[in-house]
């Protein structure tokens, strides 16, 4: 019974011992008592408080902004019909979204599926009357659809420079979400470059995407209105949401719009060129394969028989490097210019294959349009995405 007591006793020690002990010197013997506590050790001064930020990189208030900005921007509200096989026409839907005024004889600027298939389109400036607009041009792959009204001096904003909208950069977005007119929202530019692999479920892939992402609120409602920066300039059209996130939202740079503009207002479309071929990012598996020297450009993943990449002799795997004297960051960029370069027109590539270089000339053809010429044909629902 003595010893038993002794071994419990003994063991319900240990872990009391284990916190006393210490760690010898350099024979590494543990001390057989507790040491005296050591001092302990002062803590360190206080920091000194930072410098309050400046005006210019919090803004106190956006008030200012959003009542300069506000005039410009309206309420988009559309009426869906389909025409039946007796030629009667019935309304199937309505749709709200917003837009803003770009320029003072009337033309606004707007996403094409807030108007895509819309038998009227009306719009309201503030507490202004509504005014129908009609359709000057549109453009599905990217999504931006300009509208014109009849009435003329109005108020509008600048198209301001998206290549310089930095990330960290605030921004205030404003529309219509839900319904609830002229709403404000600020936040940041939180990423640049985003593209439908960011924001699945836009389109059917054939689109163009350089979204700039940010925290600004977007919502239903909110697509075709304008993104600003500080100075009320418009950095971007407000399009997309990411699903099931938290205030993430994307816009399309404002500089690839004023791309198109010219296009629009002339022809009211676009028509795009294309070199015959699909193309992708070149991944860490592709350049070991291939001997590459690092992941840049666009690979070429198949080549259409019959156009221009295959007259010219472009060949699976070669990666395109360079486009008319431009470098190729990615397979987005290499789509773009090519795209808006012309048909018909002659350009020159350059390409890696392997470890060699060459450089290729070739004649763009037309891409060909990926909308239905059918008039009776069904509505296309909403792609998931779309604010």
């Amino acid at each position: 019974m003595t010893s038993r007591f002794v071994l419990l006793v003994a063991a319900l020690a240990l872990p009391w011992a284990a916190v006393d002990c210490k760690r010898g010197g350099a024979t590494g013997d543990d001390a057989g008592a507790p040491s005296a506590s050591a001092p302990l050790a002062s803590p360190p001064p206080p920091a000194p408080p930072l410098p309050p930020a400046s005006p210019a990189q919090v803004p106190r208030s956006f008030a200012d902004l959003a009542a300069k900005a506000d005039p410009s921007v309206v309420f988009v509200r559309t009426m869906q019909e389909q025409r039946g096989r007796t030629g009667r026409r019935r309304v199937i839907g309505e749709g709200l979204g917003s837009g803003f005024v770009y320029d003072a004889d009337g033309l606004i600027l707007t996403n094409n599926h807030v108007i895509e298939n819309a038998s009227e389109i009306r719009v309201t400036f503030g507490k202004r009357k509504e005014m129908t607009a009609t359709v000057v041009g549109r453009d599905p792959p990217t999504d931006i659809a300009v509208v014109r009204v009849s009435e003329k001096g109005l108020p509008f904003l600048p198209l301001g420079d998206s290549d310089t909208a930095r990330v960290g950069d605030w921004v205030v977005a404003i529309g219509n979400p839900f319904g609830l007119s002229h709403t404000v929202s600020a936040g940041i530019v939180s990423a640049k470059e985003r593209t439908n692999q960011d924001v699945r479920g836009l389109g059917d892939g054939t689109g163009y995407y350089n979204f700039i992402q940010t925290d600004a609120s977007i919502n239903p409602g909110n697509s075709g209105g304008p993104l600003l920066d500080m100075d009320g300039r418009v950095v971007g059209i407000n399009t997309a949401i990411r699903a099931q996130a938290n205030n993430i939202g994307f816009a399309i740079p404002i500089n690839m719009v004023k791309e198109l503009l010219p296009r629009l207002i002339q022809d009211g479309k676009i028509a795009r060129s294309a070199i015959g071929i699909s193309v992708s990012s070149v991944t860490a598996d592709d350049v070991e394969r291939l001997g590459l020297p690092e992941p840049r450009g666009a690979l070429v993943r198949l080549v259409l028989p019959g156009g221009p990449a295959n007259r010219a002799g472009l060949q699976v795997d070669d990666v395109i490097l360079d486009f008319e004297g431009k470098a190729i960051a990615g397979p987005e960029q290499l789509r773009w210019l090519a795209s808006l370069a012309g048909v018909g027109k002659a350009v020159t590539v350059k390409v890696l294959r392997g470890k060699r270089e060459m450089t290729v000339k070739l004649t763009l053809s037309e891409l060909p349009s990926a909308e239905s010429d059918e008039p009776d044909a069904p509505l296309a629902p909403l792609p998931p995405g779309h604010p």
